[in-house]
């Protein structure tokens, strides 16, 4: 069976700006992100999607989602954060791997309505990313 991309990040065959790790549970940087901070906390067991998730593995991946999110809040002060979780192509689910988007929301972004939904133009050169990264990381080990 074809590994997916997360899987590759896991086996650090594809590089990418990891933030938090254990023995269960990966938090990276989003390749595309929406926000400055947009991170990914996923398992590091191959899991497809919520309905294949059981309770302890779930517990595990979200106590890392709620640490790294109050990393991204101590961070960079957002004014709020979304927590996504996408499940079947007809939910927008792109990886096949479960995953939990943590999108920090921020002033410049809001339209009075929503918030922007779209990548950002440009990820940012490696060193922004890697100072980003460092940030986040900063604020876990506090």
């Amino acid at each position: 069976m074809t590994k997916t991309i997360f899987e590759k990040i896991i086996d650090r065959e594809i590089p990418a700006n990891i933030v938090y790790e254990d023995n269960e549970v990966l938090a990276f940087m989003d390749a595309f992100p929406l926000s400055k901070g947009h991170t990914l906390v996923i398992p590091k067991r191959p899991i497809e999607n919520i309905y294949e998730l059981d309770d302890e593995t779930g517990a595990k991946l979200m106590a890392a989602v709620t640490k790294v999110s109050k990393a991204l809040r101590d961070a960079f002060n957002p004014k709020g954060l979304n927590v996504v979780q996408n499940n079947g192509s007809y939910a927008s689910q792109s990886v096949f791997h479960l995953h939990f988007h943590l999108i920090p929301r921020y002033d410049d972004e809001y339209d009075g309505f929503n918030y922007k939904w779209d990548p950002v133009s440009e990820p940012g050169s490696d060193d922004e990313r890697l100072e980003i990264e460092n940030h986040i990381k900063d604020k876990l080990d506090e």
